[in-house]
């Protein structure tokens, strides 16, 4: 099994009246950059960056990196700049980036060589990812959300070309146009590093995934939808050919793990506080649906199960904020809806004797190669990360290794998904 770390890096302001714990109200796109303090900006990213060396040294296999836009939910709107530090600055752990936001890219052979840098610097160890985004990312890079679709997958077959078809060449396609491909920097890995996408609610996307074996990671949906998209994800594979194994399925959850239960309780709880996440059932912002669903950005006739669930989360999270509320009210309600989301385990919390048998119950239900366990978020201080990824690596990665190798769930590093053969090296 493949285990790895993530956080969504927010933006955090304890004395701002947005980011802080018991901030008002932000819409998706309706907070000023006026409001952004670059000093406090920069003393982030280096937390952020010193939790993950923290979390390779705690044994996590991958650390693993996410691109949004124009929002303070997520910092990482050049997420290929904390990729490159990480490969110089970590000797072991996989750099998984789930991923890169191809169709806002106007310049694919320029992100061809960005990742080919970070590969050799890495020495081989990037996870190329890539997603089609949300209407966030369309709005903020001016991207025509019809064209989504046939963008990421132009782009996808133009960077595999670039990095593999010796130059130099020429590039006619529908949405891009290359008189002289031939990029100095190539990959350190051959023919190029693994390619995983990551995602939420798109069929096509869980199709395409199939049909090219590339693993495909649900990001924190409930567990009954998502082992329905893991079944179709697994016909797919059989109209191509192919019998999918538990290396082509990952699993991203929310784990926080403590040294009690009241301090791992009052940690998860800030999960849904602080700069508001529209993943993230509870939280205090607003989500803006004529901009996550902008007109033509995804198929409407061909969502997975997951969509329900994510589209009732969001009803719920709306009704919770229905009628103007004292700040008690409005955080009695996200404690509620916590309540909710432990009972369902969408947020896993305690000590380690109580969180591995839930992580144990999910691995069961879904059996993926690889998993991340979602930290450190929201709310959460640079001492909460701390004290969980100390705990994760002292008690509950050994556990998950031993749970995993009882369950016979084999990693994309242990059994190839392009070939479905063993990785040499690897047991």
């Amino acid at each position: 099994m493949f285990i790895g770390y993530f956080t969504e890096r927010p933006y955090q302001d304890q004395s701002s009246g947005y980011f802080g714990a018991t901030g008002r109200d932000i819409q998706d796109l309706g907070v000023s950059n006026a409001d952004y303090d670059p000093k406090l900006g920069a003393d982030l990213y280096n937390r952020y960056l010193d939790e993950k060396v923290y979390a390779e040294e705690m044994g996590f296999d991958g650390l693993m990196l996410n691109e949004h836009h124009s929002t303070p939910f997520c910092m990482g709107s050049v997420v290929n700049v904390e990729a490159a530090i990480l490969a110089r600055i970590t000797k072991r752990a996989k750099i998984v980036l789930l991923g890169n936001v191809l169709p806002i890219w106007d310049d694919p052979l320029w992100l061809a060589e960005e990742l080919a840098e970070i590969d050799m610097i890495s020495r081989g160890r990037l996870v190329a990812g890539w997603v089609r985004g949300t209407g966030r990312e369309s709005v903020a890079h001016n991207a025509q959300p019809p064209f989504n679709w046939e963008r990421f997958q132009e782009a996808h077959d133009f960077i595999v070309k670039a990095w593999t078809t010796p130059g130099p060449w020429r590039w006619e396609g529908e949405h891009y146009d290359f008189r002289y491909v031939n990029p100095w920097a190539r990959p350190y890995q051959d023919p190029h590093p693994p390619i995983w996408v990551p995602g939420v609610m798109s069929r096509n996307t869980v199709a395409w995934a199939a049909e090219h074996r590339y693993p495909y990671i649900m990001l924190a949906t409930e567990l009954e939808p998502t082992k329905q998209s893991f079944a179709y994800y697994h016909d797919q594979a059989r109209e191509h050919g192919y019998d999918a194994g538990t290396q082509h399925t990952g699993y991203l959850l929310k784990v926080h793990v403590d040294e009690t239960e009241e301090l791992a309780e009052a940690a998860a709880r800030k999960y849904i506080q602080g700069p508001s996440n529209p993943f993230l059932e509870g939280n205090q912002g607003q989500i803006r649906g004529f901009l996550q669903n902008l007109p033509g950005l995804t198929s409407r006739t061909a969502l997975l199960p997951t969509e329900t669930n994510f589209a009732a989360a969001a009803a719920r999270g709306r009704a919770a904020r229905k009628d103007p509320k004292s700040d008690d009210q409005d955080k009695a309600d996200a404690m509620g809806t916590f309540e909710q989301q432990i009972d369902k385990m969408s947020i896993i919390c305690g000590t380690p004797q109580t969180v591995i048998p839930k992580v144990r119950k999910v691995l069961e239900e879904l059996r993926p190669g690889s998993i991340f366990f979602w930290d450190g978020d929201g709310a959460m201080t640079h001492e909460d990360s701390m004290r969980g990824l100390r705990l994760m690596g002292e008690e509950v990665i050994p556990a998950t290794r031993e749970i995993a190798q009882e369950l016979d769930l084999t990693g994309p590093f242990e059994m190839d998904p392009r070939t479905l053969q063993p990785v040499a090296g690897e047991s």
